[in-house]
């Protein structure tokens, strides 16, 4: 189904070879590669291994442009040099929290017109699904505020980051990364009948995740099995593939992908893409899509997946797996039960969604459609509901009949919205299994509250998988074992509804234009550079394997206050660690006194176990922590580092960082990234201090390996800290405090 091959291979006319190729070296076959010769063109830098990437546009939705705008406008912005497109695909509910999610949007549209954005108003379209039908164009590069950022099958290299860097595209800096590693993709065969790219998907980030196989690397896909795959087919893997943790991910484009662009009414866009002569790849996977099968990841990761049929094989046994990592990670909250959901010879769901940038395209659509056709929903518990991507994929559904096919059966037709894949729409009951078609399925992305006793599950699978399930009233089923038409219509995009409601000012900035701020939109609270030596104390420590962006800051609800900073700042890590924030604003406070010539007790009571306390208190900033051992998988949002920031938090120490977006949000907030010598043990607790000496010093000369005291109640044991591979412009970020100051310091100079 899917080998990995660790060592590096050569692809010469068009098939991977895995010995030298005379006459060419890694380095130079390396520029070959699709991904290199697109890297190059946006490359601004001088030093080939460190590239400083400018980007041809931006992606942002609701949960995000606000920061983003309010954090650049802070910084000196006048005008959007790049075409920067806003869409309203997450706070779409505009109920929750009263006015304020209506007056982000009346913010964003009111942003667009004054320095020349593109405004795309609610239900429109989901971010991604706007950004393949107006944004992408073979051989560029979009950055997007959403980790899902991903428009490779288009020829178009997207990368999800943090807010912070879209900040820096906004005032014209760059990008920065280390020249990446390349794998190679061969994709060979052709997909069975009932096999969807949420199947071939949920194969790949199991292949792949847990391992670090493409972590921080580029996807290059190439090979004969490509030429099988419809262009939806190709996105829908394609968005997937941030859940393996690579940088970017890029596709040999063809003449699908040329129909594509016509389609759209953008044949210009179109260029063909593939690798150069000899090129050079540093690893390899080979997928035979052929091999694929209908696939179910379990609760509570994309790549904690089984074909179906595996599961449904060993049911109780794989669930009762669920249950106890649910009572790992919730403890006596909550009481999952998920083997009740086996009964009668089946395992029953209780609802099924397909939404969003993977599930809700027009393909995946009408597979449903047509699995679902004659068939219905049933009249038990269980139910079903389609978001189709964007108000055009929308209309041509309707207007080909698949929309009356849906309903007929009793599914539920919705407007094009986020909400089900991180938490904000379908929330089932407790205890409930959702079976969906969207990008993740962490813990609470359902809408779970464990410390108020309630929790819900989601497990992912492919549309026609959950169509199957619907049509079999909630027994969950591959799309494999029922007979349907997989019938293919060619797809009409009609450009009309996009050109009577988005409004486009790219190029037409109005200075004279008042931003709308309403009284849920605030500035950013007051951060400072850092100090000479810092005194942390450990205000959560997390040992799960893996801490996602989920834990550290929760999607759902949450989303509606992401104008707010302070607000949004009392949900950090509550329904991981609920005492973090209590905790944080204590040790904030005491800073706030030490600052105005306090000399709090727990501060000096510390400082006297390394030093002269009167002294050191002069020059020691006093922050909270984090410990996990991995954190930052998941979401590219700035908040999961910004919050703790908010809160007085100086640092996180870890052994690695999940992804390089979240290592870059704590960098960008003036979180110190520090991670542990390998191998070093790190038993320390909540409570205890860490004290790291001459901080401001080692990060200004680039010193790496910093010693540090641990300060516990049994005494004072040294550590070894490391901050290793800060760029020029992330020591002055940390320096300063964060990237606004960074920028305020630039502009003053």
């Amino acid at each position: 189904m899917i080998d990995l091959y660790e060592n590096g291979v050569y692809l010469v006319e068009g098939k991977p070879v895995k010995t030298a190729v005379a006459g060419v070296t890694p380095d130079e076959g390396r520029e070959n590669t699709i991904a290199y010769r697109i890297l190059r063109a946006h490359d601004v830098s001088e030093d080939r291994k460190k590239m400083k990437i400018r980007f041809d546009c931006l992606m942002s939705h609701d949960i995000t442009y606000v920061g983003i705008i309010q954090t650049a406008r802070a910084s000196g912005l006048k005008e959007f040099p790049i075409p920067y497109a806003m869409t309203n695909c997450h706070n779409s509910l505009c109920a929750v929290g009263g006015t304020i999610n209506e007056d982000d949007h009346v913010f964003g549209l009111s942003a667009a017109k004054k320095y020349g954005g593109i405004y795309v108003p609610v239900n429109q379209s989901v971010i991604h699904s706007y950004a393949r039908e107006a944004m992408a164009n073979c051989g560029n590069m979009i950055l997007g505020s959403d980790s899902h950022t991903r428009y490779g099958a288009l020829g178009t290299m997207g990368v999800g980051e943090g807010g912070p860097e879209l900040v820096k595209q906004l005032l014209k800096n760059t990008w920065d990364i280390n020249a990446p590693e390349v794998v190679l993709v061969y994709v060979t065969g052709k997909p069975k009948k009932g096999v969807g790219p949420h199947d071939v998907a949920l194969a790949l980030v199991k292949a792949t995740f847990a391992n670090g196989f493409v972590k921080n690397k580029v996807m290059e896909f190439v090979g004969p099995g490509i030429e099988s795959l419809p262009y939806d087919f190709r996105n829908g893997i394609d968005v997937m593939t941030t859940e393996t943790t690579c940088l970017s991910s890029i596709w040999a484009t063809d003449a699908e992908i040329e129909k594509y662009y016509k389609i759209h009414g953008r044949p210009e866009g179109y260029r063909k893409l593939e690798p150069n002569g000899v090129a050079y790849y540093d690893s390899m996977i080979e997928l035979d899509l052929s091999k694929i099968e209908c696939m179910i990841a379990l609760p509570f990761h994309p790549s904690n997946a089984y074909t179906i049929h595996e599961f449904l094989e060993n049911p109780v046994e794989i669930l009762k797996s669920v249950e106890a990592e649910a009572e790992k990670k919730f403890g006596a909250k909550v009481h999952l039960k998920l083997t009740d959901k086996v009964h009668d010879g089946k395992v029953w769901a209780d609802q099924g969604v397909i939404a969003g940038c993977s599930g809700g395209t027009f393909d995946n659509c009408v597979a449903a459609a047509e699995i679902m056709d004659g068939h219905d929903v049933g009249d038990g518990y269980f139910g079903f509901s389609v978001y189709p991507t964007s108000v055009p994929t929308s209309l041509e559904l309707t207007r080909i009949g698949m929309t009356e096919k849906l309903l007929e059966s009793g599914t539920i037709i919705k407007q094009s919205f986020c909400g089900p894949c991180f938490g904000a729409g379908d929330v089932p009951a407790n205890n409930g299994l959702s079976l969906r078609h969207t990008t993740r399925n962490f813990p609470n992305r359902e809408g779970s509250k464990p410390g108020e006793g309630q929790i819900s599950t989601v497990a992912l699978m492919d549309s026609r998988s959950i169509a199957a399930t619907a049509r079999n009233h909630g027994a969950i089923t591959a799309a494999s074992d029922v007979d349907w038409d997989d019938v293919h219509y060619e797809y009409h995009f009609d450009k009309s509804v996009y050109d009577r409601r988005v409004y486009n000012g790219f190029g037409k900035a109005d200075p004279s234009v008042e931003l709308k701020l309403g009284p849920n939109i605030t500035d950013w609270p007051a951060m400072y550079e850092l100090t000479d030596n810092v005194l942390l104390e450990l205000d959560a420590v997390i040992r799960d394997p893996v801490t996602t962006t989920d834990e550290l800051i929760p999607s759902g609800e949450t989303s509606s206050y992401r104008s707010n900073p302070i607000r949004l700042a009392e949900f950090a890590l509550s329904r991981r660690v609920p005492e973090y924030v209590g905790r944080s604003k204590q040790v904030m406070q005491m800073d706030f006194e030490r600052r105005d010539g306090g000399k709090p007790e727990r501060i000096m009571k510390a400082l006297e176990k390394v030093g002269d306390a009167d002294e050191l208190i002069k020059t020691t900033g006093f922050g909270s922590c984090v410990f996990a051992n991995k954190p930052g998988d998941g979401s590219a949002r700035e908040q999961a580092a910004s919050c703790q920031r908010v809160l007085g938090g100086f640092a996180n120490i870890c052994y690695e960082y999940a992804t390089k977006r979240y290592r870059s949000n704590c960098i960008n907030w003036g979180i110190l990234p520090f991670t542990l010598p390998e191998g070093a043990e790190f038993p320390f607790e909540c409570g205890d201090f860490v004290f790291v000496p001459g901080v401001r010093e080692a990060v200004k000369n680039g010193v790496e390996t910093i010693p540090a005291k641990v300060i516990t109640a049994d005494g004072v044991k040294d550590i070894t800290l490391n901050i290793k591979g800060l760029t020029k412009d992330e020591k002055e970020i940390l320096l300063e405090g964060n990237l606004m100051n960074y920028y305020k310091a630039n502009m003053n100079k």
